[in-house]
Parts: structure tokens; sequence; C-alpha cells
């Protein structure tokens, strides 16, 4: 006997409050961006171009946040048969990527200026990098508040954390090339820049591409789930145990149970699903429940045979 228990994304309710809120942190984004990019080129600071950089990567997640969780709630269909869901993990891999494409330009960049430093204008650097901080503040609240189970949601929101940090490097690299007029710690801020969008970039293909390798959910222990499932009262055998994560928040498991004789096999598939989902976290099982099957004799194994029955011949060398 087999059963499955759904998971569900969410409800349309909190989809609704979650893009209202995604919605205020990109638009706060997207107008300080413009007008870093602006400030950075007047400047000719490489630290406050890189922050901008960054903070598009920042606008995109959430953009792309937005639109797979519209595409994934669509319901699934022909041979779609989990939908659309896995949308925000390959968008979440395309962010991944599009932020080790920037790390790669930046740090060129920054050796580029520590060799040939141009002039810098540490006040405007250090004045703007103190609204980033602000700003990255309140977009880093409006995030936190919306659901954070989805990949993509938890790649902005980290995003946006790691651009607070890097603001805060520019705004001491302003402050060095303002008091000291040594240029080249803004090319050094932007270094540090580049190593954050590198560390966030790994993160995310990390994750998504485990999800891809239908891997378990990372702090799952599969063992455990293998011992509690053998020592539920009753189970005898278990094969062909898979478990894994369709999309970000939505863990899955199958497996093959044998039970003792006497028991009913529903009602055993029901405890273990029950046992799965408080003590494991995982709601969508796939459980194949069955008797094990009697151990067969042949007849002519067993009987023995009478003096007039004919004798097989003998085997021969």
């Amino acid at each position: 006997m087999s059963g499955g228990h759904h998971h569900g994304i969410g409800s349309g309710g909190a989809d609704t409050r979650d893009a209202r809120y995604l919605g205020a942190a990109l638009t706060l984004i997207l107008v300080f961006m413009v007008g870093e990019v602006v400030v950075g080129v007047i400047a000719s600071s490489l630290a406050l171009i890189s922050d901008a950089g960054h903070m598009l990567t920042d606008a995109a997640a959430i953009a792309l946040a937005l639109v797979a969780r519209r595409v994934a709630a669509r319901p699934a269909r022909g041979n779609l048969t989990f939908g659309w869901k896995r949308v925000e993990i390959l968008s979440a891999q395309l962010n991944g990527l599009t932020l080790w494409g920037l790390t790669v330009w930046f740090v060129y960049e920054a050796v580029r200026r520590f060799v040939d430093p141009p002039e810098v204008e540490g006040g405007l650097v250090l004045g703007t990098a103190l609204v980033g901080i602000v700003v990255n503040v309140g977009a880093s609240w409006l995030i936190a508040r919306a659901d954070r189970s989805s990949l993509n949601v938890e790649g902005a929101f980290q995003h946006i954390l790691n651009d607070l940090f890097a603001f805060i490097a520019t705004a001491a690299a302003g402050l060095v090339v303002l008091l000291s007029g040594w240029t080249r710690a803004d090319a050094l801020a932007a270094l540090v820049v580049a190593g954050l969008m590198a560390t966030a970039g790994w993160g995310l293909l990390r994750d998504s591409g485990r999800i891809f390798l239908e891997a378990a959910p990372r702090g799952t222990d599969v063992a455990a789930i293998e011992r509690d499932v053998r020592g539920v009262d009753g189970v005898v055998e278990l094969h062909d145990l898979h478990v894994w994560e369709v999309t970000s928040g939505f863990p899955a498991l199958s497996a093959h149970v044998l039970v003792e004789e006497h028991l009913d096999c529903h009602e055993q598939r029901e405890a273990l699903a029950v046992m799965l989902a408080e003590v494991h976290g995982i709601d969508h099982t796939t459980l194949q429940v069955d008797h094990p099957a009697p151990t067969t004799v042949a007849v002519d194994e067993v009987r023995p045979r009478g003096r007039d029955e004919p004798q097989p011949p003998p085997a021969h060398p």
C-alpha cells in the first residue's frame, strides 16, 4: 500500500503580504542604486560602483523571487507533476552565477586601481556609504518580515545583509581617503565587497545545486530517519529509502517498508507518516507498506520418494 501527504507552499494571504514587503524593498534598493552609480562616477569610486553592482544583484534576487513565487504557485498539470516549483531554484542559480561574474570584474578593476589609483572624492564616498547603510537596514527589515523559507527570499536577505557590511567597508574607505588622501583604500574596499559577493554566490550555487542533485535537505540526518523508521513497532525491513528536496522548504521522502504479517499495512503507513512529519518535518511522503513474502519451498525438495518412483539420473562430473 502507498500513500502521500502533500506539503503546501503557502496561503494566498501570506503570498500577498510577502509580495508587498519584497516590492517595497525592491523599490528602495533600485532608487538608491541609481543614485549611487551617479555619485560613484562623479567621485571616481570603484567601491561605490561595486556596491551598486552588488545592489543590482540584490534587486535581481528580489525580482526573481517575486516572479518565481508567482510561477511556482501554478498547479501541477500534464508532464509537470510537481508544477513549476523549481523555477525559484533556477533563478537562485542564475543569481549565484551573476554574483561570481561581477566578483571577477571587480577584482580585476580593484587590482588595476591599486597599480594606478585615480583621484577619489572621499567626502562623496563617505556620505553615500552612510546613506547606503540606512537603506540596507530598511531593506533588510522589510525582507526579514517575508517568508524566508524560500531560497530566493533568503538569498536576497543574505545579499542585502552582506551589502550592509560592504557599505560599512566603503564608508571606512571614504573616511580614510578624506583624512589621509590614500586613494588605494577605495580599491581595498572594492575587494572586500567582491569577497562578500563571492561568498554569497557560492552559498546560492551550493544550496540550489544540492536540490538539483536531489540530495537530502541540509541538516537532515538520513541515518536517523532510517533508524526511526526501523524502530517503529512492527517494522521488519526497510528498502529504497530516498530523501530529497523538491524546492526550498519542500522536503520529500519515499520508501518501501515491510511489516509483520498480522499488522494492517494502511495503519502502519499512517503511523510512519505521522512519525516522519512530527520528528523529521517531512510532510510529503510516499510509502509502500507490504508484508514479507512467504518463504516457498518446492514440493519435490521435501516429499520423500517411494521405492517404485523413478530416481533422478546421477549427476555427471
